[in-house]
């Protein structure tokens, strides 16, 4: 039998443990449930610490408001358990999970519905308007926050919800439904990730900066981008779909197509997750932790290429292909190179036949790692009259006013010494033309 909710303390909670700020929360709790009987001098610079600690949190979030609200907010939708994550694929979860997590969130309403005023008169502190109403340094601008507006906002949209449900069952809906529209944990507030090994395994951590393109922003490339776009489609849309190596020239938007297909279908439940070279040897583990949740994740891996003594690659190709178990259906992998076979080729490998009795099969060993891309899409290198578009289309955008034959013949002086045509080069001379005043002193 539960016990009634007013003897309800947080040693109690069921699902809702191991939380990211722990420590926080449960000295907050301890404030909370010892305020009348604790002593009052361990009670007030125990305040004060969590109250540093909170506006600490909230300033680097960009958070403003009740922030003991927002902060039980921050906590639920980052809590990956049972319940949460059950949510996030059908909804209300049902089952005798679902009052569990009732239980669980009854505690949470009382932690919420708590009168700071109650532990000001007990313990003898002050500035509990702080918490209960606060503004954001420079009204939450972005730039500081380690999250962006998006899911700061998020975050306290639901504490608001929070704060006007009516009983426990209420809550729970408000943070169900949350869970089913986007996500729990950092897969569903984030939309790309990379990978670090601790010695303890691979961790897949947020990216909080993500460039903030879209496709439209590449000038040119239409073919190309148009299957790009028609195979992330069918993949998000539940429907087949193939690996995908994007390859050709350098400075041709490979990269800046990968990372715009990130931003233009997030919302859709995309992810992103970065992988270099040198951890293929953790492929699995990353897809271990990912295959049962409810997102479709792109394993992105730029500018790969492999040299001839280098066998990474065999561990690709495992994953993509060929090993026991079976790429899970919500995992595709997008690849950029400047190589279309991946793996560079030398005469020597066809020449050279006393190195290798079996000189064809180490050949085809190395193009088969291009084959078990199903789409290859090419990004040449522009011609003249390409280039030209290019730039004419980035001053447009960044608000260059020059005479075009003018704007055109600098950026012609401005390749020839930079590299060579391609959309690198071209932003590279707007950048330029923007950091002299439009170019006009060049």
């Amino acid at each position: 039998m539960l016990k009634e909710q007013h003897k309800m303390s947080t040693e109690e909670l069921i699902l809702y443990k191991d939380f990211g700020r722990e420590h926080l929360f449960y000295d907050f709790a301890r404030l909370i449930e010892n305020c009348k009987t604790g002593v009052q001098k361990e009670m007030a610079d125990l305040y004060y610490k969590c109250i540093h600690e909170l506006v600490e949190l909230s300033e680097n979030h960009g958070f403003s408001g009740n922030l003991w609200h927002i902060f039980l907010a921050y906590l639920l939708v980052n809590n990956e358990n049972a319940y949460s994550r059950a949510c996030e694929i059908h909804g209300a979860a049902g089952g005798t999970i679902d009052q569990i997590a009732l239980h669980d969130f009854a505690v949470f309403k009382k932690l919420f519905d708590f009168d700071f005023k109650i532990l000001e008169e007990a313990v003898g502190v002050s500035g509990t308007e702080f918490v209960t109403d606060y503004t954001a340094a420079g009204s939450g601008a972005s730039g500081r926050k380690l999250y962006n507006s998006r899911i700061r906002d998020r975050i306290c949209e639901l504490a608001r919800h929070l704060e006007n449900a009516e009983d426990t069952k209420a809550f729970r809906q408000a943070v169900t439904e949350f869970y089913r529209d986007f996500g729990v944990g950092k897969l569903g507030l984030h939309k790309a990730f990379r990978v670090e090994n601790t010695g303890e395994g691979a961790i897949i951590i947020p990216v909080t900066n993500i460039a903030h393109v879209k496709l439209d922003d590449l000038v040119g490339y239409e073919i190309a981008k148009q299957k790009l776009i028609d195979n992330t489609e069918a993949f998000v849309s539940g429907r087949q779909a193939n690996n995908c190596l994007l390859f050709g020239d350098a400075g041709t938007g490979k990269s800046t197509s990968i990372k715009a297909i990130a931003n233009q279908y997030y919302t859709r439940g995309l992810r992103m997750i970065e992988i270099y070279k040198h951890q293929f040897q953790d492929l699995h583990a990353v897809i271990a932790q990912i295959k049962n949740r409810n997102y479709k994740f792109i394993i992105y891996m730029d500018d790969l290429s492999f040299e001839d003594f280098e066998v990474e690659y065999k561990y690709l190709k495992a994953v993509i292909e060929g090993g026991l178990e079976k790429k899970p259906e919500n995992v595709l992998i997008y690849a950029t190179s400047n190589r279309r076979h991946l793996v560079r080729e030398k005469f020597s490998d066809k020449a050279q036949l006393e190195d290798d009795l079996h000189n064809n099969d180490t050949v085809q060993e190395k193009l088969s790692l291009a084959s078990r891309f199903g789409v290859q899409i090419y990004f040449g290198a522009p011609d003249q009259k390409e280039f030209q578009k290019i730039v004419k289309a980035l001053a447009k955008q960044n608000g260059i006013n020059m005479e075009e034959k003018e704007l055109l013949a600098k950026a012609n002086r401005w390749e020839l010494g930079h590299g060579g045509r391609s959309g690198r080069t071209a932003q590279q001379f707007i950048d330029y033309l923007l950091g002299k005043g439009n170019g006009r002193d060049m």
